[in-house]
């Protein structure tokens, strides 16, 4: 689950799904740095994290009810679940700069929610060590891992794809319409050549299409 703001490429929705973990790809938090859990007093921060960039007011005021809205609509009945399950990466004066974690979407299917590493911490790591220990944990059953993103991450999809995870083709996720084919012009354009050459494809499972089909709340 990720939500995306960007002035240049459309908000379109994409999904993709782990079978296997990649330990290959598996990365350690750099030096000064650490992993911890979500404070309850940090939840309005964590919020708003993805809003490291210049915006207005307005655009804050948008985002921010956005996120209140899933928070309550999702995690706010399981709170102890989503505090102890939220991971979060923090500089060495313990300001959250990253998060993620793993979510059992519908109590049935494993999922990647809201990743995130802000600006001025990309390039060095971070975000590989947070996607390796949300992944390194799960066991054999946990798997497929599911993921909903969006064409203006084409530098997480690259990293998702290295941890195993492939591009669904599945035409309609739940109530979503799956923007695959409008979403591969962009990231070809934008992705390196050898990185979009190596992204992957598969169909879902009629299982997971079964269980996101039913269900109003998207925890996808």
């Amino acid at each position: 689950m990720e939500h995306v703001i960007s002035r240049e490429i459309p908000a379109k929705d994409l999904f993709m799904m782990c079978r296997e973990l990649n330990r290959y790809a598996l990365g350690e938090l750099p030096e000064g740095y650490h992993f911890r859990t979500l404070r309850r007093g940090e939840l309005d921060e964590w919020k708003g994290m993805l809003l490291d960039f210049p915006h207005s007011p307005e655009t804050r005021d948008e985002y921010m009810k956005v996120m209140s809205d899933y928070y309550d609509a999702v995690y706010a009945k399981k709170a102890d679940t989503f505090f102890d399950s939220c991971l979060v990466a923090c500089e060495g004066r313990d300001k959250l700069i990253g998060r993620g974690f793993i979510w059992k979407a519908y109590g049935e299917i494993s999922t990647v929610h809201w990743y995130k590493v802000l600006k001025d911490h990309e390039n060095r790591g971070v975000g590989r060590a947070i996607l390796s220990e949300m992944l390194r944990g799960l066991g054999e059953g946990d798997y497929p891992v599911y993921l909903h993103t969006h064409p203006s991450s084409y530098r997480a999809i690259k990293l998702y794809s290295d941890f195993g995870f492939q591009l669904l083709t599945n035409p309609i996720i739940g109530k979503r319409n799956n923007d695959l084919a409008e979403c591969l012009p962009i990231l070809k354009k934008h992705m390196a050549r050898g990185e979009f050459e190596r992204l992957s494809f598969a169909e879902a499972p009629r299982s997971f299409a079964d269980i996101v089909g039913r269900h109003e709340i998207e925890e996808l």
